[in-house]
């Protein structure tokens, strides 16, 4: 490997960090470990798997998906101006938000007070506790 190419090489921890997708590069260890990120399409579990510039990732995050094309290797945790230029999101657009989880709908409003019977027996049949 010449020395260039290797320039043009990063760690997959290092660069979720430098890119500001996770908080701290442990983060980006764990997210790896659990198989949350998928590097040009295969799920990885190595954080030492080294990414270059026009590799696609997508890191499953609390409730999306991220998708990204890695446009450089980072040099530093900089400020947010700065870490947008390591990549290119390509994440498809959010669904839209009349489409709630059953969860979601499960959930009163605060202040609602006690559920009647009639609500409470939906929400048993909703979660199965039937």
């Amino acid at each position: 490997m010449a020395e260039g190419e290797a320039a043009e090489r990063q760690r997959v921890d290092k660069w979720l960090f430098f890119a500001r997708i996770v908080k701290s590069r442990s983060l980006a260890q764990k997210l790896v470990r659990d198989g949350q990120v998928k590097l040009n399409g295969a799920r990885i579990v190595r954080p030492s798997v080294d990414v270059s510039p026009g590799d696609r990732l997508v890191v499953a995050l609390e409730r999306r998906d991220v998708h990204l094309v890695v446009r450089a290797p980072g040099h530093r945790r900089g400020p947010y101006s700065e870490a947008q230029e390591l990549y290119e999101d390509v994440s498809p657009p959010p669904e839209a938000r009349e489409k709630l989880t059953a969860f979601e709908q499960a959930q009163r409003v605060p202040g609602a007070g006690r559920p009647t019977k009639k609500e409470r027996r939906s929400l048993m049949r909703m979660r199965g506790e039937e």
